[in-house]
């Protein structure tokens, strides 16, 4: 779909999430035929006629000005993350979508990677492929895979793929709407930045016909980066434990990010952490970290 239709898919769903009486407008009693705002109140809240602001729906119209993207956006209540894929969705046109190289990670990443070998950490491109992982990151997250798989580009585990469909990470996440809903919304920013990217579409449509749950999320068109949250996990190894994920992106591939798990200091699940480590771990000189070099 043009980046034009995306615009127009957009709008609908942030304006089907406000009401009336979110935004101070005053509406006679009654019963009303749509979800949220009509499109006239949306364009009488951002200043612009209905006709114009119906052709933004219906992608009809382009280059939009900034002044309009500003006006839409507080109209809508954007967050600044929102705001920025809006900008990105009005600026789009019609793309030939190709098959981009494979995801490398370079030196000076490898070497960071490394530094936190005694931590549970993954290495996670844009289309949430994991790259590369610790040890402890492998055990925590995907013990049931094979370690060795992001070295291979074709191979590589999906957090996207395994979340919706491998029952190992569905049951892993105790609440997995909630992490559910937030991958989601970080697959919405890539798919708003790389529009051409012919493997993120064809995951994304895999993923459509597979699942019936990610249709409704994707569908609700949320818009927010993997930055950090706390999650309950059962671990069929070590039972229960609340970790921290925090993403951390790198500055010289902003594409990719490194995500660190933490338990809380002196907590009971630093200790499940530990000992889950040490379930797990390797015999001395085995390498500590599983990663890509192409």
């Amino acid at each position: 779909m043009s980046g034009s239709g995306l615009l127009g898919e957009f709008l609908r769903a942030r304006r089907a999430r406000l009401r009336p009486e979110d935004v101070g407008l005053i509406t006679p009693p009654g019963h009303r035929r749509v979800a949220g705002l009509r499109r006239e109140e949306l364009a009488q809240l951002a200043g612009v006629s209905v006709s114009y602001y119906t052709r933004l729906e219906q992608h009809q119209s382009v280059n939009a000005s900034d002044g309009v993207l500003d006006a839409l956006a507080t109209a809508l209540r954007l967050d600044d993350h929102e705001r920025a894929h809006l900008r990105e969705l009005a600026v789009q046109r019609h793309h030939r979508q190709k098959r981009p190289p494979a995801e490398r990670v370079d030196g000076l990443t490898r070497e960071l990677l490394q530094s936190l070998k005694d931590m549970p950490a993954l290495l996670v491109g844009r289309r949430s492929d994991v790259l590369a992982w610790t040890a402890r990151g492998h055990a925590l997250l995907a013990g049931h895979i094979d370690p060795t798989a992001p070295e291979r580009p074709g191979e590589r585990p999906n957090l996207a793929r395994m979340l919706f469909l491998d029952p190992h990470t569905r049951e892993l996440y105790v609440d997995w709407e909630r992490k559910a809903r937030g991958l989601v919304a970080s697959l919405r920013l890539a798919a708003g930045r790389h529009p051409d990217d012919a493997l993120l579409a064809s995951l994304v449509g895999e993923l459509s016909v597979k699942c019936p749950e990610f249709v409704a999320l994707w569908g609700d068109h949320r818009v927010k980066p993997c930055q950090g949250d706390a999650f309950r996990l059962r671990h069929p190894l070590v039972g229960d434990l609340t970790i921290t994920q925090q993403g951390l992106q790198i500055p010289r591939a902003p594409d990719q990010s490194i995500v660190v798990v933490t338990a809380e200091e002196g907590s009971s699940s630093a200790d499940t952490l530990e000992l889950l480590a040490q379930l797990t771990a390797k015999p001395a000189g085995d390498n500590e970290i599983q990663q890509t070099l192409t």
